[in-house]
């Protein structure tokens, strides 16, 4: 997979795509990542991204000119959408992200849907954001990764990518790690444990240490299920669950009914 991140900032992406997972994924050929600075595609003498809004307001708006320019000079091709342009086939473009607090919520689902593309190009706003005609025009798609406001899109950028370069094939090298992390299943993952057995009087539950690994792997599913339905119960209305899952859910919302009515 290739991504391309539009920044007014490209410095920021130095040392996180230097280390840990993105790093690897880079070093065996599964991720390349070209950053480019948008302030290369300004307009006029002083290079301008940006420009105070119609009708007023507080702050400063990117300019549509500079963002669109740096797409299609990286993509060598049209991508704006407009009516005196030439035609685009959007279907044949990969997917132009803007990161945004007003996008789609990036979930894990949203993750491995944008996996599977060989191409994603990411857009940075700055400021109060961008013209809208960015959001209409060049942006396909766009993305949250929360209810909150960041001083700009790069440190969206890099969770996107972070979280893209784990579903790379051979990147984890575990082939079974991604799908066993949390949301992966729809559910929280359950608690871990390491060496020592035995640290400071707290201890380590018998049964993972029993060798059964079915009863382990139950342990495991029942542990998921109960600490996703105290911390996130909404995701449980997602969640591929079985009949036993089920069964196990009413028996925690019956135990937990008659602690309630003891109280």
């Amino acid at each position: 997979m290739h991504i391309d991140i539009v920044t007014l900032f490209p410095a920021m992406f130095a040392g996180p795509f230097e280390q840990s997972i993105i790093r690897r994924a880079q070093d065996m050929g599964a991720l390349s990542i070209a950053v480019h600075d948008l302030r290369l595609y300004g307009i006029g003498r002083h290079a301008q991204v940006d420009d105070v809004p119609y009708g007023g307001g507080a702050g400063m708006l990117l300019r549509p000119e500079p963002l669109v320019r740096a797409v299609e000079t990286i993509l060598d091709r049209p991508v704006f959408r407009g009516v005196q342009e030439t035609t685009v086939d959007v279907e044949t473009l990969p997917p132009i992200i803007l990161l945004s607090p007003q996008g789609r919520l990036l979930t894990q689902s949203v993750v491995e849907e944008l996996a599977v593309h060989s191409r994603l190009v990411l857009l940075c706003g700055r400021y109060e954001g961008v013209d809208e005609r960015v959001r209409q025009y060049l942006a396909t798609d766009e993305i949250s990764i929360g209810d909150y406001v960041l001083s700009g899109g790069e440190l969206a950028a890099m969770v996107v990518v972070d979280a893209v370069a784990r579903l790379l094939p051979g990147v984890l090298g575990y082939e079974r790690a991604a799908q066993e992390d949390s949301f992966a299943s729809g559910l929280l993952e359950g608690p871990q444990y390491t060496r020592p057995p035995l640290f400071r009087g707290r201890g380590v539950p018998e049964i993972l240490m029993s060798g059964h690994h079915a009863r382990i792997a139950r342990w495991r599913r029942e542990q998921a299920l109960k600490r996703t339905w105290e911390r996130r119960p909404e995701l449980l209305q997602r969640a591929n669950l079985t009949e036993e899952d089920r069964m196990y859910l009413a028996q925690l919302r019956e135990q937990t009914s008659r602690s309630d009515s003891q109280e």
